[in-house]
């Protein structure tokens, strides 16, 4: 009797687990249960920062429009590494998705960095007409070569000047200051055109590099020096503008030829959706992060028109160069559309 008692509780049991397995899971179309596909996005801005923001709503939609057959986990912080540790993953497959800034990307697709050239857009909504028209669909052609699907443009923003060593208020100002750059030719070239002495490094590493005076000053979106609490070691922001960062939202290849072709259309539809999403929620932070940053002690320069016209006319042979490198016909077409 006891035999019999325990052989029955073993098969209550092995149903149960088996129940309990079936739940958690999902089914092909054999009816066998599957384990969800886990999507690992990794971004190094901060979990304030609207891109970050723009992650987690995405995969927000995802897992439900899914039903669970995704699993989207979100990474801030450079918890997986710098851009370019990021993006040798998303090449290798063991990071799925990132949204990142087209400097860093033209270190894979050099193409990218016709994006970077210095005053390219007058404003947000001429940049969004570009990267979502003709030109900015083209330059996402360049990526599935480097293991890489580009979805759509987000939104970095403007990129501004700081610096701890004194108020930036001409181009004659900027001599002598080691500016930390992305890990980009053009970037570098930039600020050397501009007097400064450009140092590149990743992100991860800047505020350290800040607070230990490695280097004077760093140029990224307002919104960076808001979340990433530059203003404890930077006493001056000059509105400069000079370059305009899209950050683009990229999938892994090796992630995107495993799924089905319902899981892609889901994907690229919560991609457009928080593209619109988060360049809201972007200019939203800008007006806000200035006002932020003028209460916490930092002085906020704007430049007069004509300061910025010698802005412009000291980084010409920035177009020269690229136009020789890229294209004249790619450039010149994005300087008309940039108008």
């Amino acid at each position: 009797m006891k035999k019999w008692f325990v052989l029955l509780l073993a098969c209550m049991l092995s149903l149960v687990g088996c129940s309990s397995q079936s739940s958690s899971g999902e089914k092909d179309s054999a009816g066998k249960t599957t384990s969800p596909k886990v999507m690992k996005l990794a971004v190094v801005t901060s979990k304030d920062r609207s891109l970050t923001k723009g992650l987690y709503k995405f995969g927000e939609i995802v897992e439900k429009e899914t039903g669970g057959s995704i699993k989207v986990e979100v990474y801030p912080d450079g918890q997986l590494g710098g851009d370019l540790a990021v993006f040798e993953g998303l090449k290798m497959g063991s990071i799925q998705g990132t949204t990142m800034s087209t400097g860093p990307i033209s270190s894979f697709a050099p193409r990218f960095a016709v994006l970077d050239l210095p005053f390219l857009f007058k404003d947000s909504e001429t940049a969004y007409k570009v990267l979502d028209g003709e030109i900015g669909q083209e330059l996402l052609k360049d990526l599935p070569s480097v293991g890489v699907i580009g979805l759509n443009y987000w939104e970095n923003g403007f990129r501004h000047l700081t610096n701890n060593v004194r108020e930036v208020k001409s181009v004659d100002d900027i001599k002598g200051l080691k500016v930390r750059t992305l890990e980009n030719e053009l970037h570098i070239d930039l600020w050397k055109e501009l007097g400064a002495t450009p140092v590149p490094m990743a992100f991860t590493e800047l505020f350290t590099a800040l607070e230990q005076h490695v280097v004077d000053g760093q140029e990224n979106p307002v919104g960076n020096v808001k979340a990433s609490k530059f203003y404890e070691v930077q006493k001056y922001l000059t509105k400069t503008g000079h370059v305009y960062n899209a950050s683009v939202f990229m999938i892994s290849k090796k992630f995107w030829d495993t799924l089905s072709d319902k899981e892609r259309e889901i994907i690229t539809k919560a991609a457009e959706e928080v593209k619109d999403y988060q360049r809201k929620l972007n200019q939203q932070e800008d007006t806000e992060s200035f006002d932020y940053l003028k209460q916490e002690g930092m002085v906020i320069t704007e430049l007069t028109p004509a300061e910025k016209q010698k802005f412009i006319d000291k980084v010409q042979p920035i177009y020269k160069k690229y136009a020789a490198k890229f294209g004249e016909d790619l450039v010149n077409k994005l300087i008309e559309a940039g108008k």
